[in-house]
């Protein structure tokens, strides 16, 4: 059996304003966080070793998920950082830099290994992965998925001979430039030979420096084409587009909690529903303690968070609101996604409360 490894000692600057109090591991989908999804599919694949680096806002990611046990597994934490005059400072040592510390401070890393990111929903058949990487004599493989040539520019290219083995990489390249349409999705796997070529306390990179490293050895390392679900939510319009998607029924393994009341429309416990004089046309999901008032419509796909109060004739479409939002008496919010101390629209542009003498009308989530 393997080991698992899951990165998430990343910023997630790319993500913000969702990241600006978690990390991005932590960033919420159906009400569950990202990272959530990737320890219970790696449990469901029987994976009970899991270590996580983490850095920014390490201590919600550890209280969040403890030592695992109620997913069946045993996690371990690696913090990435220092203390500067008696503060914890984070410092992120890079993908595989994270992964040498761990190596070098109690040998985890002692047969294959699973790495995966911490900010992408994925159902890979893990065993199938580990059984291909095992028959082709691979020290490190690559899982990747074809992409259509217009949206090779988003990510890092692999390029392979014809036995599957890695010969060179790019990295967003343009469609023209592009010389293959794999895109490699963060999942790897490592024999341990492959720690040892990683150099120690220094901040290093799997994609950009080791996977390079890797090739120029002659070291065997293949990448794998394996048919399976990956949604990255590399940047900010992903993510709506994202819980879109899984409103919507269309991601395996993602299922609407809450109790099903009407087609299409779930129900967290305890809400304050004016049913008679509200329009809600699903698929929508209304959190626990959510509050709509008379005449109020909702229009999916749109989720509701626990806490939050929809005010009368207020009209929110293909939306999300974060805990504790409140939309104004009127207001008719479309494609967005709104906490109380922001609003991000469909595009990814942001506007925070307060902001250049700006006060939201359905950020006021006092009273």
């Amino acid at each position: 059996m393997a080991k698992g490894m899951i990165l998430a000692a990343g910023q997630g600057t790319r993500v913000k304003p969702l990241t600006k109090n978690i990390p991005k591991p932590m960033v919420p989908l159906l009400g569950k966080p990202l990272l959530e999804y990737l320890i219970e599919h790696l449990s469901r694949h029987g994976i009970r070793e899991v270590m996580i680096n983490v850095a920014f806002n390490h201590y919600k990611i550890e209280s969040y998920f403890g030592d695992g046990h109620r997913w069946g597994v045993e996690i371990g934490y690696s913090y990435e950082g220092g203390r500067d005059h008696g503060d914890i400072v984070p410092k992120a040592l890079g993908s595989a830099g994270g992964m040498r510390k761990i190596q070098d401070f109690g040998g985890f890393f002692d047969e294959t290994t699973l790495v995966l990111c911490g900010d992408a929903i994925v159902d890979l058949d893990i065993q199938a992965a580990l059984a291909e990487h095992k028959a082709k004599g691979a020290l490190a493989s690559v899982v990747t998925v074809d992409v259509p040539r217009e949206q090779v520019k988003n990510y890092g290219v692999v390029v392979t001979d014809s036995d599957g083995r890695v010969v060179s990489f790019q990295e967003k390249p343009s469609p023209e430039e592009a010389k293959s349409t794999l895109a490699s999705t963060g999942i790897y796997i490592f024999e341990p030979e492959i720690l040892d070529l990683i150099p120690q306390g220094c901040e290093f990179d799997i994609g950009s420096q080791l996977f390079p490293m890797l090739v120029e050895k002659g070291i065997p390392f293949y990448a794998q084409r394996q048919s399976f679900n990956w949604i990255d939510i590399g940047r900010l319009t992903d993510y709506w587009d994202v819980l879109q998607r899984v409103l919507r029924g269309e991601v395996s393994q993602m299922h609407m909690p809450g109790k099903q009341i009407r087609p299409g429309v779930w129900v967290g416990l305890n809400t304050s529903i004016a049913w008679d004089s509200v329009q809600i046309v699903g698929p929508v999901y209304i959190g626990s303690n959510v509050r709509i008032d008379p005449g109020a419509s909702i229009i999916g796909p749109s989720w509701i968070g626990h806490g939050c109060h929809v005010k009368s004739s207020a009209r929110l479409e293909r939306s999300i609101l974060f805990e504790y939002t409140r939309v104004s008496e009127g207001c008719t919010v479309a494609e967005r996604i709104l906490s109380p101390q922001y609003c991000v629209e469909r595009s990814g542009k942001t506007t925070y409360v307060g902001e250049d003498g700006v006060s939201l009308r359905w950020g006021d989530a006092r009273g």
